[in-house]
């Protein structure tokens, strides 16, 4: 096992380009959703952003070089870290900008800044805490309840995402999705041994140009360097103000997500052949956004999706020391700017599009055949999750307001039962997760245990953690409020599993009636 091998330049390119994307859409959905100036965001958001990735890469790149050696192997793969497209949209979307929305001031930005140190703070905090109880939680889940959920986030967020944008700009979309296909999925190399990632992005540069997708308006100023300092002081301020409570309802279950998604990658990591103790995986996993939120980070981070794909790339440790340095570089020296100008997001889309794939894929071959079902199950709900945010940014994008349940209504004259889409939003990881765990019990006619898991399905509905949610002016929300109907729903399910055994009869035939 060595620090470096030609295939982490593979792999450095997919995983920074994919933080590189992340990075891009912080620095336009700071600017343009919330209002931030540039000196906030590029003086302290990134920089902040900058220490959290640096730590996990460094520590996980460390950690495969450990489990290397002790096992004697050289192609353990490190897990790969950063920064989340579903944390990113969620900490945006459900804290800042209705902080923002409800100062209605000359201060409005601020105070969403500190409601986004808020949110990563204790989003941190539950990584941390819930890392010693997430073994436990590995040990009692299905696979296929862990990897299909993963695997509904990358299909809907992910691939779905950035299907849409290569379809919308073919000539570059489709060109670049044919280099990257030739080496991933042909398990090829380009002569020459040029990284495949280097060929799809500079193709895809190359063509953004030629057909005017870049550059994207007039060249930023030049970079200028950022010390990540400090900001216990407004941390500090926002914690200990009126509003701090009124975030608790996104704190816990964003927290809880990036515990379970990072939970899930661990599982995902260990299919593909590495295996990680738990607890101090996602123990480094808390402190890194606990210490992103001091210097000013709004966006907790996460071991990352997609470690098969980069384990396929033949990445190892070297590939996460270069993301974290890569990282750090353009954060500190402002240069996210410029990068974004030359080379469109375009460009790299082709390699994200092909890491959704990989996970969705991997959520079937991973887990036992006849858990097929219970897998499609688990995907459903982050493929609502992805619609539900679509429609709103329709809605958004036409100018519709107020968000209120006339929009219900408004949606069931199409026979389009919207209102299932937002409550499966809620909470959809957790909701996702037991429902495919639900699944499994049944196909493994462990009705006892299907029981329960609609009781717990119950249990967190009741906590408002699941299903739960309210209109804002531009948006829904969870609310930590009791979802009675599905309180009643899930409780019946649990009674049907719980009498199964009075009320049916073993049928081996196939056959359905």
């Amino acid at each position: 096992m060595r620090w470096f091998v030609r295939s982490d330049i593979d792999g450095f390119f997919g995983l920074a380009l994919d933080n590189l994307v992340q990075l891009l859409l912080i620095d336009a959905l700071c600017r343009l959703v919330l209002g931030f100036d540039a000196e906030l965001v590029h003086g302290h958001i990134l920089p902040g952003t900058a220490i959290a990735v640096l730590v996990g890469n460094l520590y996980y790149a460390r950690e495969a070089m450990r489990v290397g050696r002790a096992e004697g192997r050289a192609d353990a793969c490190a897990l790969p870290y950063g920064i989340n497209t579903v944390s990113i949209f969620g900490f945006v979307f459900l804290v800042m900008l209705p902080a923002k929305l409800a100062a209605q001031g000359p201060d409005a930005s601020r105070i969403a800044f500190r409601a986004g140190l808020v949110a990563c703070f204790g989003s941190g905090l539950i990584e941390l805490a819930g890392s010693f109880v997430a073994e436990w939680l590995r040990k009692h889940t299905p696979r296929a309840a862990l990897l299909s959920t993963l695997a509904g986030i990358a299909l809907g967020f992910i691939s779905l995402g950035f299907l849409l944008r290569t379809f919308s700009r073919p000539i570059v979309g489709l060109s670049t999705l044919a280099v990257v296909m030739l080496p991933y999925f042909g398990r090829v190399r380009f002569k020459g041994g040029v990284p495949a990632g280097l060929i799809a992005v500079a193709l895809g540069t190359l063509l953004s140009w030629i057909t005017g997708i870049a550059p994207g308006g007039p060249p930023p100023p030049p970079p200028s360097f950022h010390l990540p300092l400090p900001m216990v002081s407004e941390l500090f301020g926002a914690l200990t103000g009126p509003d701090a409570l009124t975030y608790f309802s996104v704190i816990v279950p964003m927290g809880l997500f990036n515990l379970l998604g990072s939970l899930q990658n661990i599982e995902s990591a260990e299919a593909a052949g590495d295996s990680y103790e738990t607890l101090p995986a996602l123990a480094v996993n808390g402190v890194g956004t606990i210490l992103g939120a001091l210097f000013g980070s709004c966006f907790p981070t996460t071991i990352y999706i997609g470690h098969p794909g980069w384990k396929a790339m033949g990445a190892r440790a070297g590939y996460s020391v270069l993301n974290g340095a890569f990282v750090t570089l353009i954060c500190v020296t402002g240069t996210v700017a410029n990068i974004a100008w030359l080379v469109p997001i375009d460009a790299g889309g082709a390699i994200v599009l092909w890491i959704g794939i990989v996970i969705t894929a991997q959520a079937f071959s991973a887990t036992p055949r006849e858990h097929a079902p219970a897998v499609v199950m688990g995907l459903l709900p982050g493929v609502a999750a992805w619609g539900a945010l679509l429609a709103k940014q329709g809605l958004r994008a036409a100018d519709y307001h107020p968000f209120d349940s006339g929009l219900v209504d408004r949606f069931l004259r199409t026979d389009t039962w919207i209102e299932g889409a937002f409550a499966l939003e809620q909470g959809f990881v957790f909701s996702s997760v037991l429902l495919a765990a639900m699944t499994v019990a049944v196909i493994e006619r462990r009705f006892a245990r299907a029981a329960v898991w609609a009781l717990v399905c119950a249990a967190l509905s009741a906590l408002g953690l699941m299903h739960a949610y309210a209109f804002t002016p531009g948006d829904t929300r969870l609310v930590l409020a009791p979802a009675w109907p599905f309180v009643i729903g899930y409780g019946a399910m649990a009674a049907v599993f719980g009498s199964a055994r009075w009320l049916v009869v073993h049928d081996d035939s196939g056959g359905h009636e």
